[in-house]
């Protein structure tokens, strides 16, 4: 095809979500270069136009425009086969890639013929080359697990344990990485892995308090770790060249030997070591200088790293030949070579003191055991994690982590089993515990290549842990979960020059301590701890087995990795209990720090799993039947803003999260708080979204637990209606529907409000809810408002003991404490009231409530008739509502009269019974007035809430409660629903 001219658009083509496309121009920086894949001299760079999407379009978007030809009209477009689903071809990669997390570029109409089009936005950035599991997991794990231990510990190891038993601690502490392994290699193939090793893993299934706490820990260990290897290597260097050492030290060792006449003789010998001094200089140095090789990029490290393994596969060669050509004429006459005598006498273990640096002595301040052993050998099988560590650098990781890792950990165990029972038959038990370089005596042809192999190898594992470490705290930082770790933050493909100095201060901590035998269990905490967590997570992930849990790696089960955690916490408490429970403190407290000062993070962890599951469990073990009394627990359906508005940033009445607090006991219940936007749903549906965000955000604020539920509904009375019947599940539907009393109506003329609040307490005893109405809502006191003087029950009719519930969970508050409780119960006659009071008070008694009973008699309707209504307060507000409800029944009759219609009234028809509403006047005007007359100090009224009258228009019932209501600063109006919340059975 012939170069092409840029073209402009004339117009703007529509979107999909209503969003336009604008066409971008060749000066613009946005514009991007199309270059054809195809070979060959006719191939050119061509400049065409390009629709670009704004930022907030989906992939999934038709993205069109591009010319065909250069003949071809400027209009004319390529009609997608696939329109119909609103989406084309491209979704098929560009959209899978999103669900990735991948930058996708701006996707672009292919050419003519179907050929790939290469995207790019500016220059073509050069992919880095990928590893594969050899040189990307199996060798990075085999470099880091054989180290400084093997060459300079592990006969001394077998000489103190025996042969037996150096067998059972390497099956011991291998069984322990081989299961961390198998859980590694499951959860590492459940998915794509970032940075960060196994912290990424373990806070990505057990969530973000446990991965940072334990992602901490690793990273202290990792720390540690490149100490122990640069002691190693100094320690190896001035065994190698004592006159390089500024200090000499010499150890009396006093050893055994049996005579050949059966008497026994005291040998003495003297044996040279570095002195600690010696050790503390060399490594600070040793340490600084690796810092400065880190500091110059992980370029240099990947590419010195494979190198370093060769010398040590070597030395671990010629100690191979030099243990099967022993003994040689300059060996030392403890080196028997591979004898059966020489097996038997170190089959068995000899458990001694000795220095701190190794040396057998009776006297010496340390002990070893079996249990001291394990902690110092398992840094040795340590390493598995160097793998995933580089998951980011893999062409496969869910192929190359478990078959590398796996490898390497069986590789290693099976050269440590072959070398225990080669060095058990190689040398006497007295040439095995004073030789600390007994590897390098028998290596063939000459001691140098085990001393040059020990420096390259534990220098390299040392380097290994000075770079990765900064990275594994870099990771826990840019995930910003610890505000104090922001400080090591760094760019994508930026060095972490500030979290490599941290870990250089540490490791020079340790170093300066310099004593190997110290530095090794504290390593060993850190690293059984990673492994338990490792897991554990696998554990948790098997066990609920959820759909998105679908690892590539098949050879896994919980019990492996139940048994794995379990051998973990077991080797920690075998090595030190007290270094275990330190570990575990110091574990939790990072955990507790996070919980309180960690930002929130969703990672859809195990733990979120596990919940759901037991929800689930718990859901269907309570079923749908009725709940006993005795397991009630308020479950508030909180109607936010029902009536009039709230300012524009406050989506629920403050004192309607307050007062749901008030209606728990210890903070234990769940509320829902709801809001109804009236409107259409298509069109409010992200206003709803972006409502509920807003109402959740405002929930936690008020530290109330529950949660936010934004309904869009054409009329409130109908949203409610939907609600009522749906929400909630078996027994964890909303059991009281808790609002706000509209005093506002009258005052506001919001004519609209009297039908809608009767259509919603009418949805309620249909529905069979509880209701709760607060009235005084703006004066409701606050969490620290202290309350003084009585609660005063107005006990009417049976509400199941609702009523009582509520004042006694009320007093549960600090705000309520001071309190005391009075139940009013009215009573017909004179005759009945002692009989009713004694009644109450067993009642209450049995039912463990503390209150003060009062008996009130209301004379019945035609008694009060008789004797006229009684002027007080209320007389005014009585007088007012009869002047209003004739006023309005009046106007009802002459629509009728003109329409030639019955009595209507809300779009129904209305059968209105004069006499009866007088009725229900005087009966509200009766109990306002004793209510003021007797409660009028009352720091709360509960009172029961009258059921709406059939075929009363939803005026008049307004009417009704306003006069109820009247004059009372604080009340809460209180139906039950025919079920028993209390019992007066233990």
């Amino acid at each position: 095809m012939d170069n092409g001219e840029i073209e402009s658009a004339d117009e703007e083509m529509p979107s999909h979500s209503g969003q336009k496309y604008r066409p971008v121009f060749a000066h613009e920086k946005s514009s991007i270069q199309m270059t054809s894949m195809e070979s060959g001299p006719s191939s050119e760079v061509q400049l065409k136009k390009i629709l670009i999407a704004s930022p907030s379009e989906t992939v999934s978007n038709v993205i069109e425009g591009t010319s065909h030809g250069h003949d071809e009209p400027n209009d004319t477009r390529r009609e997608s086969k696939l329109e119909l689903f609103g989406f084309d071809s491209l979704v098929n990669i560009l959209g899978l890639k999103s669900m990735t997390g991948e930058q996708v570029p701006t996707p672009s109409s292919p050419r003519n013929g179907g050929e790939d089009i290469s995207i790019t936005i500016g220059l073509p950035k050069v992919a880095s080359p990928k590893l594969g599991t050899m040189m990307g997991v199996f060798v990075p794990c085999l470099q880091n697990i054989l180290g400084i231990i093997y060459y300079i510990r592990f006969s001394w190891i077998v000489g103190m344990s025996g042969i037996g038993e150096a067998l059972l601690l390497v099956a011991f502490c291998g069984s322990c990485t081989f299961l961390t392994g198998i859980s590694l290699s499951a959860i590492a193939t459940n998915g794509a892995m970032k940075g960060g090793g196994p912290y990424y893993l373990i806070g990505r299934a057990l969530g973000p308090e446990v991965g940072v706490s334990i992602g901490l820990c690793f990273f202290l260990g990792n720390a540690v770790a490149g100490s122990m290897y640069v002691l190693g290597a100094v320690e190896t260097f001035l065994d190698a060249v004592p006159n390089a050492g500024f200090f000499r030290e010499s150890v009396m060792v006093v050893s055994n030997s049996t005579a050949t006449n059966g008497t026994t003789t005291e040998v003495i010998t003297t044996v040279s070591t570095p002195s600690l001094h010696d050790l503390q200089v060399y490594g600070v140095i040793v340490t600084i200088l690796l810092c400065f090789i880190v500091f110059g990029g992980v370029k240099i490290i990947n590419r010195v790293a494979p190198a370093i393994l060769i010398p040590v596969l070597v030395s671990i060669f010629c100690i191979f030949i030099g243990i099967f050509s022993a003994p040689r004429s300059n060996a030392s006459s403890g080196i028997t070579g591979l004898r059966a005598q020489t097996f038997r006498d170190n089959w068995s273990p000899a458990y001694q003191r000795t220095t701190n640096a190794g040396i057998p002595d009776p006297e010496g301040s340390i002990y070893w055991n079996f249990n001291a052993l394990v902690g110092l050998f398992f840094p040795a099988v340590t390493g598995i994690m160097a793998g995933s560590n580089r998951s980011a650098s893999l062409k496969d990781t869910q192929r190359s982590i478990p078959v590398g890792t796996l490898a390497a950990t069986l590789t290693t165990s099976f050269l440590y089993l072959i070398s225990v029972l080669l060095f058990g038959a190689l040398a006497t038990r007295d040439e095995l515990l004073t030789n600390r370089l007994l590897t390098a005596e028998v290596a063939w042809p000459l001691p140098a290549i085990i001393y040059v192999g020990i420096i390259l190898s534990t220098l390299g594992a040392a380097l290994q842990s000075l770079t990765g470490a900064p990275r594994l705290l870099a990771a826990i930082a840019n995930d910003d979960i610890l505000p104090v770790l922001k400080y090591f933050k760094v760019t994508e493909g930026g060095e972490p020059h500030l979290a490599t100095l941290f870990t250089a201060l540490i490791c020079i901590g340790c170093v300066i301590i310099g004593n190997l035998d110290l530095i090794t269990p504290t390593i060993t905490m850190f690293f059984l701890l990673c492994y338990a967590g490792v897991n554990l997570s696998c554990f948790l992930l098997d066990l609920l087995d959820a759909p998105s849990w679908r690892p590539r790696w098949k050879f896994h089960h919980w019990s492996l990795s139940l048994l794995g955690a379990s051998l973990c916490i077991v080797i920690m408490f075998l090595i030190s209990w007290s270094f275990t429970v330190v570990s575990l403190a110091l574990a939790g407290l990072i955990y507790y720090y996070v919980s309180i000062k960690g930002k929130a993070g969703d990672w859809g962890d195990g733990f979120k799993s596990a919940y759901f599951q037991l929800a689930l469990r718990s859901l269907r073990s309570l079923g749908a039947n009725q709940v006993h009394p005795k397991n009630w627990y308020p479950i508030p359906l909180i109607f936010c803003r029902p009536w009039g508005k709230l300012p524009e940033n406050v989506p629920c009445h403050p004192k309607l999260a307050d007062f749901a607090n008030c209606m728990k006991k210890k903070g234990r219940g769940m509320s829902i708080f709801l809001s109804i936007i009236d409107g259409d749903y298509h069109e409010l549906a992200e206003d709803a979204k972006t409502a509920c965000r807003e109402l959740s955000t405002y929930i936690d604020y008020k530290r109330c637990e529950g949660v936010a539920e934004i309904i869009v509904a054409p009329t409130m009375s109908d949203g409610f209606r939907g609600v009522i019947q749906t929400m909630g599940l078996g027994n964890l539907k909303p059991n009281i529907v808790v609002m706000r009393y509209p005093e506002i109506w009258r005052r506001e003329n919001l004519t609209e409000i009297p039908s809608t609040f009767v259509s919603i307490i009418n949805d309620c005893i249909i529905a069979n809810k509880a209701v709760v109405i607060v009235k005084g809502l703006d004066e409701w006191p606050g969490e620290y408002q202290k309350q003084y003087g009585t609660i005063d029950l107005y006990w009417i009719v049976k509400d199941g003991g609702l009523m009582l519930l509520l004042s006694q969970l009320l007093l549960t508050k600090e705000s309520f404490e001071s309190c005391k409780i009075q139940v009013f119960c009215i009573a017909e006659e004179d005759t009945e009231a002692e009989e009713l009071k004694a009644d109450v008070k067993k009642f209450l008694y049995d039912l463990r409530l503390q209150a003060e009973v009062i008996v009130i008699t209301m004379k019945s309707w035609e008694a009060q008739i008789e004797g006229g209504v009684q002027q007080d307060d209320s007389m005014e507000a009585f007088t007012s509502a009869q002047r209003r409800i004739a006023a309005y029944l009046a106007e009802m009759k002459e629509t009728a009269r003109k329409q030639g219609t019955p009595l209507m009234a809300s779009g129904k028809q209305v059968v209105v019974n004069e006499q009866q509403v007088d009725k229900f006047l005087y009966t509200t005007l009766k109990l306002n007035s004793t209510i003021l007359r007797y409660s009028r100090m009352a720091a709360v009224v509960l009172v029961s809430l009258p059921p709406p009258p059939l075929n009363h228009p939803s005026y008049f019932y307004m009417e009704y409660m306003d006069l109820l209501v009247e004059n009372v600063p604080r009340m809460l109006i209180v139906r039950g629903y025919r079920r028993d919340v209390v019992t007066l059975f233990t």
